[in-house]
């Protein structure tokens, strides 16, 4: 625009000075040639005039007249024959009859005539008129004609010419910069708050509706961008959205988490699984895939996805949901039914063994008191057993918030350790409790199942003469009961695997004792029911402590 509007100005700059140029010239010219005309006119009236007064020696006058005057005289008999002339002499001139002006004076009186040099660059103006005595008197003077004016100004009007088109440039600089400053410095993004020309105001209002409009699409596109992003990054599964040359082009958090920031990279650094490899090609040929992924210990269900893209090629959704707790679940669900059946099964056996004897009388009647104790143990063993499965069968059902209450921790713990002194006394173990009355908000039941069973167990896994310790601290608006024994200790490897359901460490020893394998289980469940957390610590051969961490009121 700069460019056009600069040209613009210098080329009218030069059009206005070639008409200017020649228009002056014009004027300059018609009016030297009017005065040069009026001029002849007068001096051959003037002479003409003398002439008549002085008829006996015009000649001398005439002659006299021609060498002072720049203007040439001529004197002509009717017949055309030149008498006199100041610029050549007589003899050598032709006949002037057949000369336009000499003609026109013979029969009107008088006569003017123009004529051109040969070079173009002079013309002669001639006026005759006729005397009394019947010559013919002419006047006639030469002058430059306007391309002969030209020709001799060709150097001054070149240098005008030069200084006229340095000036036009720089007054065309000056002007454009002038022009195109407002149009600079236009605020777009308030165009009405402009003060500009009057030619740029529905240029503005048009400039105006589209801000408005592109800002209104910028912000629920940004208000669609904010919404995708929390929805999301809320997301507890991973979603990847890849081009269709396998460029990584969104992860939320989730998906970063997992497999690792890969925005702008190859879809191959973002994992290099073959499984996920070939879901993802399959993909980006428009098949959809799904396999399973372990990264890290978790495993996770991988959906790949193709949308149509441009040129008839695919773009890839990835969704990655972690399904590691639904697998943990699974296998437990399945161990837990084998442990079930088995649990079940032993007890069941023995007690059908023991009655079937009895029943056919095979056993003597000294045997049938110790076969009717060992039925009634394991029918007790299998009533304890089933009421294990039901405690834990309710709490994994979720629906006992209704029976929580403001529980006294440090009552029911001193309850449990009275109910269970003569236990540890008859090993020589020693139970004690240390804490102050505290209350923690739960079901009072579960909590009782909670305690016993890791007094239960501590005594069952201390060695004779051995030390239990049950206590209750207040520590930043939380409880924390710990029961501590010095027993055998739980190996290392087994500390991620005791609270699972009949998981045993020692299961020779564990059968001796005659526990469900249940206890533990229960404990997690009854804290995982009341928002609380539980630790472990062991030793092999140094005793074991176990903490649960309940909320404050």
């Amino acid at each position: 625009m700069r460019k056009r509007i600069f040209y613009s100005i210098c080329f009218a700059c030069i059009i206005t000075l070639l008409l200017t140029a020649t228009l002056v010239i014009s004027v300059i010219y018609k009016n030297s040639t009017r005065e040069v005309k009026k001029g002849v006119i007068n001096q051959t009236i003037f002479i003409g005039k003398a002439i008549e007064l002085d008829p006996d020696d015009y000649i001398q006058y005439i002659n006299t007249v021609g060498k002072e005057s720049e203007n040439r005289i001529s004197l002509i008999s009717p017949d055309g024959t030149v008498v006199y002339d100041s610029y050549v002499s007589a003899e050598k001139l032709k006949n002037h009859y057949d000369r336009p002006e000499i003609k026109s004076a013979i029969l009107e009186g008088r006569g003017e005539a123009t004529r051109l040099s040969d070079t173009l660059g002079e013309k002669t103006y001639y006026y005759a008129v006729k005397l009394e005595n019947g010559n013919i008197l002419r006047v006639a003077a030469t002058g430059k004609s306007a391309l002969g004016i030209i020709k001799s100004a060709t150097a001054w009007l070149v240098l005008i010419v030069i200084a006229i088109l340095f000036l036009s440039v720089i007054i065309a600089r000056f002007i454009t910069k002038l022009i195109i400053k407002p149009i600079n410095n236009l605020d777009l993004d308030d165009p009405l708050s402009n003060i500009t020309y009057d030619e740029l105001t529905p240029l503005l209002l048009r400039l105006e509706k589209q801000n408005q409009k592109i800002s209104s699409q910028v912000k629920e596109l940004t208000t669609q961008q904010e919404e995708f992003e929390y929805i999301t990054g809320a997301m507890n599964e991973g979603l990847v959205l890849m081009g269709q040359n396998g460029i990584v082009l969104f992860e939320n958090n989730s998906a970063k988490r997992i497999l690792g920031d890969a925005v702008g990279k190859s879809y191959l650094e973002l994992y290099r699984d073959v499984n996920y490899i070939k879901a993802v090609d399959s993909a980006l040929e428009g098949k959809p895939s799904s396999v399973k992924l372990n990264k890290d210990g978790r495993v996770y269900e991988l959906s790949v996805n193709p949308i149509v893209g441009k040129s008839n090629a695919y773009d890839a959704v990835l969704f990655l949901v972690d399904i590691t707790d639904r697998e943990q679940g699974e296998r437990m669900r399945r161990e837990f039914t084998a442990n079930v059946s088995h649990e079940l099964k032993t007890p069941l056996t023995s007690i059908m063994g023991y009655a079937e004897i009895i029943e056919k009388g095979i056993a003597q009647e000294v045997d049938i008191p110790h076969f009717a104790n060992r039925i009634h143990a394991e029918a007790y063993r299998l009533l304890a057993l089933i009421e294990d499965i039901m405690k834990l069968s309710r709490m994994d059902e979720g629906k006992l918030y209704e029976e929580f209450e403001q529980v006294n921790l440090s009552s029911l713990c001193k309850s449990i350790i009275d109910m269970l002194y003569e236990k540890a006394n008859t090993r020589n173990i020693k139970i004690s409790y240390s804490g102050e009355t505290t209350y923690v908000y739960g079901i009072r039941s579960i909590l009782y199942e909670m305690i016993y069973n890791l007094c239960d167990n501590a005594i069952i896994y201390s060695r004779d003469g051995g030390s239990i310790t049950v206590k209750i601290e207040n520590e930043n608006n939380r409880t924390k009961l710990t029961v501590c024994d010095t027993g055998i200790g739980i190996p290392r490897e087994h500390h991620n695997r005791i609270f699972e359901r009949f998981y045993r460490v020692d299961k020779s020893h564990s059968k001796d004792t005659g526990g469900t394998g249940l206890g533990l289980a229960i404990v997690k469940h009854g804290a995982k029911l009341h928002g609380a957390d539980i630790a472990l610590e062991s030793q092999e051969g140094k005793g074991t402590a176990i903490t649960i961490t309940f909320p404050g009121i």
